[in-house]
């Protein structure tokens, strides 16, 4: 319990204590902890306080806050490492997962100005946009706009990706096999709209991944710029000295 005769602060106080019991199991990932009232009223201490103390384990990735429902315990963040090329789809097979997806957009669109650049083809020309908001165990993940362009892409705008891999379906039905990509991945905060389809809070912190994937002849077929929840994922590179 709490010591308020001591000089630790009492928000620190009842974030060890908050830590310790998911820790110790009493709440597990994705259970809802009681509310701000209810911890002010059970030891009697002013809500700011406790807000403080909720703020900070939020800051540390050990709880979550989603917008006019509550405060739950977060899942362990899924580590994505960055030396291997793999989909959505294939990634969280490998970590037993179930994988799924909503599509957003599946259109006909001018390419924007950096795909163009990653697909070295003219601005404006039509390229397919196929947009999903992928989900792992029914957990919105990631927001996924995906700009492809090669011979054949009109076939796309017929698939299903709400229940097949994209890569596997190109390599399978088109012949097109993803050989490498070019990665860069940078913080950013989370647009409203998309803080919605991903129920994170506004202004949350996600992380923009933009990546040219390259086929078998080396020639760029997909540019894809991706939003990943900041809470939820860690993205890994091991490093050697050559």
């Amino acid at each position: 319990m709490l010591d308020k005769t001591t000089a630790i602060p009492i928000y620190h106080q009842l974030k060890e204590w908050l830590r310790a019991e998911i820790a110790s199991g009493t709440w597990q990932p994705g259970d809802l902890i009681p509310s701000e009232r209810e911890l002010s009223e059970q030891f009697g201490i002013s809500r700011m306080t406790v807000r403080q103390a909720l703020n900070e384990l939020r800051e540390e990735g050990i709880l979550r806050r989603e917008q006019g429902r509550g405060t739950y315990v977060a899942e362990p963040k899924i580590e994505q490492r960055l030396t291997r090329l793999t989909g959505f789809t294939e990634d969280m097979k490998r970590r037993a997962l179930r994988s799924g997806a909503r599509v957003l957009r599946q259109m006909w669109v001018e390419a924007p100005a950096a795909a163009a650049k990653a697909l070295r083809i003219t601005p404006g020309k039509q390229i397919v946009l196929l947009q999903r908001l992928r989900m792992a165990e029914g957990e919105p993940m990631a927001i996924e706009s995906s700009y492809l362009h090669f011979g054949g892409m009109a076939g796309l705008l017929e698939e299903n990706f709400e229940n097949q891999s994209l890569y596997h379906c190109l390599s399978e039905k088109y012949g097109i096999l993803p050989t490498r990509a070019e990665q860069k991945v940078e913080a950013a905060i989370c647009r409203e709209q998309d803080c919605r389809l991903l129920h994170i809070e506004p202004g949350s912190p996600v992380l923009r991944n933009r990546r040219v994937t390259y086929d078998q002849r080396n020639k760029p077929f997909e540019y894809t710029d991706s939003i990943y929840r900041g809470d939820r994922y860690i993205f890994y590179v091991e490093l050697s000295v050559l």
